[in-house]
């Protein structure tokens, strides 16, 4: 089973994978380059997981999803999580920053984005793959982000009731899907991010995770959906609220430094939360790019 993005969605046995992921993207990116910047595994609920990030890198040559192709070398976050029994790959959940691909093109049809759309670099401490770790330090990680996110549930209206300075550095980055952005440090990040999400989706429950773990100072999560909210104030991505409820695929990988959390690399499906909001953005894109 492969559970993708919108528009692809889940795909059933290898053909489904084929002809709705696969085969778009090496017609699209020819020369394609799959360059992951972290890597980990763990075990969450009695399963075997193992998690990924990076980005697609090559020459954009053909449309993409109905996103027009820029003829220039273009990349895509991804983020890929792999469930596995007996050594097998049986379920795997991948999340691909389309609206970065968009903006790239020109073509992103709803407001700018708030923070800096840069391409997210890897860990400050260099690539991480498969990080040497004991279980103190594997555990220390994960009480920690797990200790953050219970935090996060005692939002009542204000910023502060959460307590996040206690969990991150001063100077910490928050590498955010596009079209949100990117923020280093709480002032900059509360003012581009968290308020107006949490302005957005005020009764926003999170937490509920598909997979959670760590190793050595690397943590990993992913919800399919993780995050259940309605979307009740305005100013989010430019947009009214529409008092709809809505559900978000999301990724996580975070990197703790010493005591406290130094990174974070973030995906949200947008494309498939906006789908809910009433809006498809690829038939947007469509028409406001349409010059016939």
């Amino acid at each position: 089973m492969l559970r993708c993005a919108h528009p692809i969605d889940d795909c059933h046995g290898i053909e489904q994978a084929e002809t709705r992921l696969i085969a778009p993207l090496s017609v699209a990116f020819p020369d394609i380059a799959i360059r992951s910047a972290l890597a980990m595994r763990g075990d969450f609920a009695g399963n075997h997981w193992q998690a990924f990030s990076g980005h697609v890198h090559g020459r954009f040559v053909a449309p993409l999803f109905g996103i027009p192709a820029t003829g220039r070398i273009a990349h895509m976050r991804f983020g890929v999580f792999e469930r596995i029994e007996h050594d097998q790959v049986v379920e795997t959940l991948v999340l691909l920053d389309l609206p970065s691909l968009m903006m790239q093109a020109g073509v992103w049809p709803l407001a700018p984005a708030i923070g800096s759309t840069l391409m997210a670099p890897p860990p400050a401490t260099g690539t991480a793959f498969w990080p040497e770790s004991d279980a103190a330090e594997t555990a220390k990680s994960l009480h920690m982000v797990e200790a953050m996110i219970g935090g996060l549930k005692r939002f009542d209206g204000s910023l502060g009731s959460m307590g996040m300075t206690s969990f991150w550095h001063d100077d910490f980055w928050w590498f955010g899907p596009d079209p949100i952005g990117s923020f280093q440090g709480h002032r900059d990040y509360e003012r581009g991010h968290q308020h107006p999400f949490l302005t957005a989706f005020p009764d926003r429950v999170g937490g509920n995770h598909r997979a959670r773990f760590a190793q050595g100072n690397l943590i990993a999560s992913t919800g399919w959906p993780s995050i259940h909210a309605t979307h009740l104030g305005g100013g989010w991505l430019g947009l009214a609220p529409t008092g709809l409820k809505v559900t978000m695929r999301v990724m996580d990988f975070w990197r703790r430094d010493g005591d406290r959390l130094a990174e974070n690399w973030v995906m949200i499906d947008i494309p498939d939360l906006l789908q809910q909001m009433g809006i498809d953005i690829f038939a947007r894109m469509a028409a406001l790019t349409d010059r016939s």
